[in-house]
């Protein structure tokens, strides 16, 4: 069952139709799913202070009901080094249609993967698991499998990717933490059960996938 805080999420987020990114890593984090450290903050000195405690380089996105796709409105800024470089973001992000302040999280690495789900009229919710990244639609490597799923189709997915030796280790390169790619999988398997007649679609792009974990960096939650 959907725990309160969760319902209350989309519930405030019927207005625009789709979960503001802090919203949808809250329900993610509820769900069982690893996501980055982050805060959302419209005060630039909550922001820094922030950064400085979890150390940089950071992540800063701009959080407006009205910008679905922040790379494309110019929403996001990667390896921020220090205050300045965060200012001069929050600076820009302040004068974007529908500025609520801005999401700052941790820097990631690792193997860039996609995890979404589209709910079918006839077949219910699907989940797909691909390589991700900003090249998910050259590489176009990815499986799909009706919702739930259970461990042994984690695997059985995993083996069909075209590039599944990245993510067990490639030419000296340590393995992905397989384990924890599972379990996220499975919570996200049993989250859009739960959701599906919420939502119409979730996409997780990217997913850092390293040997110590799966962290989803973005999420983005479209609404029935």
């Amino acid at each position: 069952m959907l725990n309160r805080e969760i319902l209350d999420i989309l519930a405030g987020s019927k207005e625009w139709g789709w979960v503001l990114e802090p919203d949808a890593k809250r329900i993610l984090s509820l769900s069982g799913l690893d996501v980055p450290q982050f805060t959302c903050t419209d005060r630039l000195n909550e922001a820094v202070e922030f950064a400085e405690r979890i150390g940089y380089p950071v992540v800063a996105k701009v959080v407006s009901p009205q910008v679905v796709h922040k790379t494309e409105s110019g929403g996001v800024m990667a390896g921020i080094e220090n205050k300045i470089a965060l200012a001069e973001a929050f600076h820009r992000f302040s004068g974007i249609e529908g500025f609520r302040g801005v999401l700052v999280e941790e820097s990631l690495s690792g193997v860039e993967m996609i995890v979404g789900s589209k709910v079918d009229y006839q077949f219910g919710p699907i989940l797909l698991l691909g390589i991700g990244g900003t090249g998910v639609e050259i590489y176009k490597d990815a499986t799909l499998r009706m919702a739930p799923i259970r461990e042994k189709d984690v695997t059985s997915m995993l083996r069909s990717l075209r590039a599944h030796r990245l993510l067990e280790g490639y030419r000296g390169a340590e393995p992905i933490n397989l384990e924890k790619l599972t379990r996220n999988l499975m919570a996200f398997s049993a989250l859009i059960m739960e959701l599906s007649e919420s939502v119409t679609s979730i996409d997780l792009n990217p997913v850092f996938c390293s040997p110590a974990g799966c962290v989803a960096a973005d999420a983005r939650i479209m609404l029935e």
